[in-house]
Parts: C-alpha cells; structure tokens; sequence
C-alpha cells in the first residue's frame, strides 16, 4: 500500500498543515528572540541539550521535513551556531517548507506523518526552549494562543502582536 499522496494547495488538510507551521513559527517567536547574551550555551543539568543545540535540531527537523515532503528522506546533525544564525535558520527553514506547501507541488509524505514528526516534534523543542528561558532567569510572557492572530503563509520573524498575554 502506497501512504504518498498527491494534494493540490487548496487541499483542506494541506492548509491545514500550512496553519501548522505558522503556529510554529509565531509561538517560536517569543523564546527565540531577546534571548540574553550566553543563552545559547546555557546548561539546565549535564544531561540536557542546551538551546543552541536545541535550535540547531529544530533546523534540521524542518530541513527534513523538507525533504520528505520532495519524496526524499534526509537527515543531517547540524552543529550549534551563533544564536542569531541559528534563528535565522530556523526562520528559513519553516519558510522552505511553507514555500513547497503552499505550492502544487506533491507531497511525498502524507500530511498526518509530516504532522506527527517533524512538526508536532518542532513544537515540542520550541516549548522546551522556552522552559529553558525561564530556568535561566529570562523568561517570555505566556500567552492564550486561542486569541492570537495566526494565519497560513506568515511564517517569518514579522508575527501580529499578542493579543492576550500574562504572566
């Protein structure tokens, strides 16, 4: 049985999948930016990853994200980077993969796979991210993401304003 499947743009769950991502990429926007000097080398305990290496891995889940979704199946270890460039990264990479969704192109990987990997996975690290953020006494506001201003296609560092945030 063959579980690759053509969709068009206009496809409802392809959209869906393009919501998806500019969830990642406005909820990612908070704990990637501001970030104080040494942020990206901070350690929470020996066994944890540290944000630098945590946003390196995020590019790489989105890069092969990408690379299924062109019938590919690639994986790379990218190293920590400067934290700008590694945002920078990461803001590329969503908007790659946003690119190749939005357009006719097929999909070689079924949308409820590219879901349950390398999306559903991203979000998980970004809110790693921020947990990171506050254990080293810089934390972002919380915010009901319910209200906030996500729409398909905006996938940059540029995001609406929060409409409901606290403390």
């Amino acid at each position: 049985m063959d579980n690759k499947k053509e969709t068009p743009a206009a496809d409802s769950t392809r959209q869906l999948l393009r919501h998806m991502l500019a969830t990642l990429a406005y909820r990612a926007r908070k704990p990637l930016t501001g970030a104080p000097a040494g942020f990206a080398d901070f350690h929470a305990s020996e066994t944890t990853r540290t944000p630098g290496q945590i946003l390196a891995h995020l590019g790489d889940l989105l890069d092969w994200a990408l690379s299924l979704v062109k019938g590919k199946q690639e994986w790379h270890d990218s190293p920590s980077v400067a934290w700008d460039q590694g945002v920078a990264r990461f803001y590329a990479a969503v908007q790659a993969l946003e690119n190749y969704l939005a357009s006719n192109a097929p999909l070689g990987e079924t949308p409820e796979k590219l879901f349950q990997g390398a999306i559903a996975d991203s979000l998980t690290h970004v809110g790693q991210i921020s947990l990171l953020r506050r254990l080293a006494g810089a934390p972002v506001r919380g915010e009901n993401y319910h209200k906030a201003e996500i729409v398909a296609g905006r996938v940059g560092l540029d995001q609406a304003a929060p409409r409901r945030e606290f403390d």
